[in-house]
């Protein structure tokens, strides 16, 4: 991936302050970067997989909540994964604004969040554990950069279009509380459609961002021309190892699809192809999708 022809954003900043607490406060949008951290650490320490498996299966871990944001400066631009970070926020803007612009509307860009070990947001706080995620209470992305390690030592996905994808997931997610899909979801789920579960709306979002990252890497590609071959595969490569059926036989030994948050691997590999395929936002309507 050709990243150094994106555009730099001007939106990334550093967490300064703040941190600890938990999930009390909103729900944080967890992604394919967050899967992939939780899983590692719940193997590596034993004595965490209850906190982590109730994250994945959309509990609060049992943790304290906080709602002191952190303090945030502009981030460091001479960190060469800062620079990265901001090219591909930057085309993600520029992506999104456009689109939106086609449809009558304005794109309100996010601001990214980096942090290191733990912060504090309006959903609560968050650790590493939980990976990049989105946070709808304050409309930001947040990433602590030691992910991106994570990523390439233990699921052997070094491809600098993987770890966009997973940017792009998450601000995937701010494109749909811009586009009132959050708050739909969560109307549904006051009328009783469950959240959980293999056809539940918490899988169904997750997949919709999913593919909205998919439609974003096709208008990216039309811009800037900057993906080279095999970066399609190798994102796809990342997202077939991480999904609720994978998550949940590692973490218990047993797949049970009734408590699916996110969608099984190939489900996740589906959906962005389908939204790269198309590269328009109404292919990506999982939630009257009959078939997952």
């Amino acid at each position: 991936m050709l990243w150094q022809k994106g555009r730099s954003s001007d939106n990334v900043e550093e967490a300064s302050g703040g941190g600890g607490g938990g999930f009390g406060i909103g729900r944080i949008h967890l992604g394919l970067g967050g899967t992939i951290v939780a899983i590692v650490i719940a193997m590596i320490f034993p004595s965490t997989r209850g906190i982590i498996f109730g994250l994945l299966t959309g509990g609060d871990g049992g943790v304290a909540p906080s709602n002191t944001p952190a303090q945030t400066a502009k981030a460091d631009m001479s960190d060469p994964q800062v620079q990265f970070v901001s090219k591909v926020l930057g085309s993600t803007e520029d992506v999104w604004t456009a689109y939106f612009q086609q449809a009558g509307q304005r794109y309100i860009d996010p601001k990214l969040t980096l942090f290191h070990g733990q912060v504090a947001t309006a959903c609560g706080g968050a650790s590493a554990a939980v990976g990049p995620f989105y946070c709808p209470g304050d409309k930001r992305v947040y990433l602590d950069l030691d992910f991106f390690q994570e990523l390439a030592t233990r699921f052997h996905s070094n491809s600098d279009f993987a770890r966009a994808y997973v940017i792009a997931h998450e601000v995937g997610h701010h494109v749909q509380d811009q586009l009132g899909i959050m708050d739909m979801e969560q109307r549904l789920a006051q009328q009783g459609e469950p959240m959980k579960g293999a056809d539940g709306l918490s899988v169904r979002l997750e997949l919709q961002a999913d593919c909205f990252a998919g439609v974003w890497a096709n208008k990216s590609q039309q811009q800037l021309q900057w993906l080279q071959p095999g970066d399609i595969e190798s994102a796809l490569n990342a997202a077939s190892q991480i999904g609720d059926d994978t998550l949940q036989r590692e973490a218990r030994g047993t797949v049970v699809p009734d408590s699916f948050t996110h969608g099984s691997s190939a489900q996740r590999v589906k959906w962005f192809k389908t939204g790269f395929e198309a590269g328009d936002i109404n292919a990506c309507d999982t939630f009257h999708a009959q078939a997952l």
